[in-house]
């Protein structure tokens, strides 16, 4: 889905949606007081937020991955799988899974560390454990009450903030903002490459940490390359964005919903419209593991990963949960 465009400002149509909002949010509160989250023997950090769409929850999870398991630990991914069919509690295996099936961040995801989708994430925090985790990395969930989040960040585009900050219809936030950080015990700001958007208040509770999605060196061949753009994320535009600070001239670009699920023939039209203006094709990674293989040969795949500004980011945030997982 697109969100609306009155999520962005307040106005009339907000307004007039608020007491919609002031429901879901008393249901969302009364649903968190009355549930009794299962405690998993492992920590459990939850990569989450507060507003509805992408946000970069996925690439903040990959970073803590690659991170604990460069420190030796057996950590397992769990998320809902959106998008897919499958409703789990299975492990995702590439090979075999496709988006349509598990959806498409679980796939990118188990190409670095066990993976499992799982609507019910009680039940996919036990699989997990029993088949081996130390620590468990939830991608998505704050929201749900099912399990004990040891660790629990919250990421924040920072491009569009938390739009008008009003209460899904009347805006995008999930739950009331106020509440929404006193539970976090962190911030992630996702810096947008194309504006400065919102900045990390000073001293703030919980504490924020900025960090910036970094091309790799491929991505960085793609400078004054003419380019047709497509992306099917949160906020195609930030896609579109990095290219152009990448140097790359953007002749074309194509924005679809989140998630989009691709048909060849959009493919192919997408593929004569980069041939006619003399362009290379280029797309996501989130958006790569969507298309079928024998389209992925006419298409360049933008990858690379997320740095924070401050150094000792991950280890400030995750020492406790290591300690934890290495008792």
């Amino acid at each position: 889905m697109r969100a609306p465009d009155f999520w962005a400002a307040d106005g009339l149509v907000p307004l007039v949606l608020s007491p919609l909002g002031r429901l879901y949010g008393f249901a969302g509160s009364i649903c968190r007081a009355l549930a009794t989250p299962l405690r998993l023997p492992v920590p459990v950090v939850c990569v989450g937020n507060l507003t509805a769409g992408g946000t970069g929850k996925t690439p903040v999870a990959l970073a803590i991955g690659h991170y604990l398991r460069a420190r030796g630990l057996a950590v397992h991914f769990l998320t809902r799988g959106y998008g897919g069919r499958l409703e789990g509690p299975i492990r995702v295996e590439p090979g075999r899974h496709g988006a349509r099936e598990v959806g498409d961040e679980p796939l990118l995801l188990a190409a670095v560390a066990p993976t499992w989708v799982a609507r019910d994430r009680a039940a996919g925090g036990r699989a997990a454990v029993a088949a081996g985790a130390e620590i468990v990395v939830m991608d998505d969930g704050l929201q749900n009450p099912a399990l004990v989040q040891d660790l629990k960040i919250v990421v924040v585009d920072g491009g569009v903030g938390f739009g008008n900050a009003r209460l899904m219809p009347a805006g995008p936030l999930r739950e009331p903002l106020g509440p929404g950080l006193a539970r976090a015990d962190a911030v992630v700001l996702i810096v947008d490459p194309e504006k400065e958007g919102i900045v990390p208040p000073a001293a703030a509770e919980p504490p924020w940490h900025v960090a910036r999605f970094k091309p790799n060196a491929a991505a960085a061949a793609l400078t004054k390359r003419r380019v047709v753009a497509f992306a099917g994320i949160g906020r195609p535009a930030k896609f579109f964005a990095t290219l152009a600070a990448l140097g790359a001239h953007v002749v074309g670009a194509h924005a679809f919903p989140d998630h989009h699920p691709y048909a060849p023939e959009e493919i192919v039209a997408l593929t004569d419209i980069a041939n006619a203006a003399n362009a290379l094709l280029v797309t996501t990674a989130k958006d790569a593991v969507r298309l079928e293989a024998s389209l992925k040969t006419l298409i360049t795949v933008v990858e690379g990963a997320l740095e924070f500004e401050q150094g000792a980011a991950l280890e400030q945030l995750l020492a406790p949960m290591i300690a934890t997982a290495t008792r």
